[in-house]
């Protein structure tokens, strides 16, 4: 089934579709009706492949320009693996965790300054 899905995909579909009830749906495919522009609902519609097979085709393209992409009929966009990335986001991650210092103020008790203020 799932070679099923991957033959069904819209251009740069890259996710699911998600249900017309679907709040991040309704807020984008409104966004992108309002302001067919914007490049936060063009990257998000064609993402979740909520657009009509051409008008997709046509956003994937501006999209793809926009990155300056060139579109991969190579390469499955649900299949690419992302072990590089996540390995790097680790390091970074305890590479912070290590410059940070901790407060002693700011464990047990001190909750200065939150709650009700007194009168």
């Amino acid at each position: 089934m799932a070679e099923d899905d991957e033959q069904n995909l819209k251009p740069g579909q890259k996710f699911p579709t998600p249900t017309p009830g679907n709040g991040d749906r309704v807020f984008y495919e409104t966004l992108f009706r309002q302001r067919p522009d914007s490049e936060m609902a063009q990257d998000w519609c064609v993402a979740y492949g909520v657009l009509p097979e051409e008008e997709a085709e046509k956003v994937y393209k501006a999209v793809l320009k926009r990155k300056g992409l060139k579109k991969s009929a190579s390469s499955s966009p649900l299949t690419n693996s992302t072990a590089s990335k996540s390995s790097t986001k680790k390091k970074k991650v305890k590479k912070v965790l290590e410059d940070v210092e901790y407060d002693a103020g700011m464990g047990a008790g001190g909750d200065e300054g939150i709650g009700i203020t007194g009168l």
